[in-house]
């Protein structure tokens, strides 16, 4: 079999903890967990379900910190390990030449993805309902707001590393203004990261037979990690279980030429809540990936995962193993 090749800049510097003895799922967690509290800030309640990419000499991020007012807002940080965070107290505040487009009312669960020159920053944006917001920056200071991607109502907006047929391209969940009880993926493209078109069905939430933990709904995680073998994509599913709500995540591969197309997807969850920290908090049972940092050249991948609406996990893997996993536990 032939070696696989991870696309990505090599970081000999990402976070990393080998994987304890006697340990055999495809991921494993941090020791460390939970590596960001809900209290790192003095306003914050929680501090869970953000974005980390490699920036300069270390990593920098855009954090969604619910204040005591409970209000759904974002912030950024930085760290020099991936592991220990500084966030800035000061909520971000995108810079808009549209005053109706730019007027902040919600911002939760941001993705950040490197395309070309630049960051791109998307979140669930609350624009007479929660749709997909799109910013960029190049030094984490300045970050200039575009059109919304989507009408309402949508969630997980996930960009692709990479144009696709020459053009940028998208995940994201449609949904409506509550605690959406149903969800598919779907993919998108733009030309112009303002005019979105192409729609395709990616997945639908599996059969409860075949995946219990993903038969409610489900929603693209961190950014794709182009593979030899397809994009290795991490997702959350939802199971509604009599005691509520379980947050759980796997993965999947997408095509590499056309990724609305799905060619493995496993059955098993990668990570389901198991820990305190995961089943306790302001939402119980929650595991919500939304960020990875990889290095191509080890294999190695970390991932960031909200727990618990509360608190920000880590989980360690290898990404040969992972796709390998991925293909042989597929129901599809």
């Amino acid at each position: 079999m032939s070696k696989l090749i991870i696309s990505g800049n090599p970081l000999p510097n990402m976070p990393w903890e080998d994987r304890p003895e006697g340990q055999r799922t495809p991921l494993w967690r941090c020791s460390k967990n939970p590596i960001i509290p809900r209290d790192l800030l003095p306003t914050s309640n929680s501090i869970f379900n953000s974005a980390v990419v490699p920036f300069g000499e270390g990593f920098a991020g855009v954090f969604r910190c619910d204040d005591t007012n409970r209000r759904m807002v974002l912030h950024v940080g930085f760290s020099k390990d991936g592991v220990n965070w500084n966030i800035n107290e000061e909520p971000l505040r995108f810079e808009c030449d549209n005053k109706e487009i730019g007027e902040w009312v919600y911002g939760y669960d941001p993705r950040v993805c490197f395309i070309e020159d630049r960051y791109y920053v998307t979140w669930c944006n609350g624009y007479h309902g929660p749709t997909i917001g799109i910013a960029w920056t190049k030094d984490f200071k300045t970050f200039h707001q575009l059109e919304n991607a989507f009408l309402p109502y949508n969630r997980n907006g996930v960009l692709f590393p990479e144009k696709i047929n020459g053009n940028f391209a998208m995940l994201s969940r449609p949904s409506d203004t509550g605690h959406t009880p149903f969800g598919d993926i779907f993919y998108s493209e733009s030309p112009d990261m303002e005019f979105w078109g192409r729609h395709r069905h990616v997945m639908a939430p599996a059969a409860f037979e075949l995946s219990a933990w993903q038969c409610m709904k489900i929603g693209a995680g961190p950014v794709p990690v182009k593979t030899s073998e397809g994009w290795l994509l991490f997702y959350h599913g939802v199971l509604r279980s009599c005691n509520g709500y379980v947050y759980a995540f796997g993965s999947a591969l997408l095509d590499l030429e056309q990724p609305w197309k799905a060619t493995h997807r496993s059955g098993p969850y990668l990570i389901s809540p198991q820990t305190p920290y995961e089943c306790m908090g302001d939402v119980p049972n929650v595991c919500f990936p939304c960020a990875e940092v990889h290095d191509p050249e080890t294999g190695r991948i970390a991932v960031y995962y909200g727990c618990a609406d509360t608190v920000t996990g880590l989980a360690f893997g290898y990404i040969p193993e992972i796709v390998e996993w991925t293909k042989k536990n597929s129901i599809i």
